[in-house]
């Protein structure tokens, strides 16, 4: 898979990202700047999770967006649909009950979760308002949503460098530090071709989300969305 289009066929999506696993957390990283993990502390902080509390964290890949909520005391159970990443997660970190599942089809009953949470994945479901009702099925009333997933910078001079660093730069760098290389520009055209702010904000809306808000991280490049579940 090379090109990207919002029609995304599963099979091909979790084989594309089983194929880059093993270095996904390095490859991401450099790609990013080290950006990678200024954004997952803002995750943290907007999920909020405290001692007890139970956490979805979909998308989650090898678990690295997990471990945050881990420390917090809380129950964290890090869900993808890549087996790949979920065995690369395990041999990590085979403390955590890691758990196989669809985002349109989630594992899971209703109202289960105190709060849920999908970093840089929400791209790339097949289906992104079954995946968000889905979310809001297994969150319990009064629960919350955050989304991190990258957007559209507001700036437009920095919009138009930012497009051609995705478009030129990236495919470059990824064939240095990447398995698979053709995977990164399939993710770079899934980014351009993602729902800005507020588009995203409306679709929470309709899936039943109320208090829909979000703030923009390095300027536009990611958004924080937030939700919750009304009680």
């Amino acid at each position: 898979m090379t090109r990207a289009t919002l029609d995304k066929q599963p099979h091909e999506v979790a084989s594309m990202f089983d194929d880059v696993a093993e270095r996904y957390d390095l490859t991401n990283d450099v790609l990013s700047l080290g950006q990678t993990r200024l954004w997952r502390r803002e995750v943290a902080k907007a999920v909020d999770a405290r001692p007890a509390q139970k956490v979805l964290d979909l998308a989650a890949g090898t678990a690295t967006s997990s471990l945050p909520f881990t420390r917090t005391g809380a129950y964290v159970v890090p869900c993808d649909f890549s087996l790949g990443m979920l065995q690369v997660g395990k041999r990590r970190h085979s403390w955590l009950p890691f758990t196989a599942g669809d985002a349109t089809r989630l594992p899971f009953r209703d109202d289960v979760f105190d709060a849920v949470t999908i970093s840089f994945g929400l791209r790339n479901v097949q289906d992104t308002d079954a995946a968000l009702r889905e979310l809001y099925r297994v969150t319990a009333p009064g629960g919350r949503v955050v989304i991190c997933e990258f957007s559209h910078p507001t700036w437009a001079p920095f919009r138009t460098v930012y497009t051609e660093y995705l478009m030129r730069a990236l495919p470059p760098v990824a064939r240095g530090v990447s398995s698979n290389p053709d995977a990164y520009v399939y993710l770079a055209e899934s980014i351009r071709a993602w729902p800005d702010q507020s588009a995203l904000a409306g679709r929470l809306a309709g899936a039943g989300w109320s208090r829909v808000a979000w703030r923009n991280l390095t300027g536009g490049i990611v958004a924080l969305h937030r939700g919750f579940k009304p009680e």
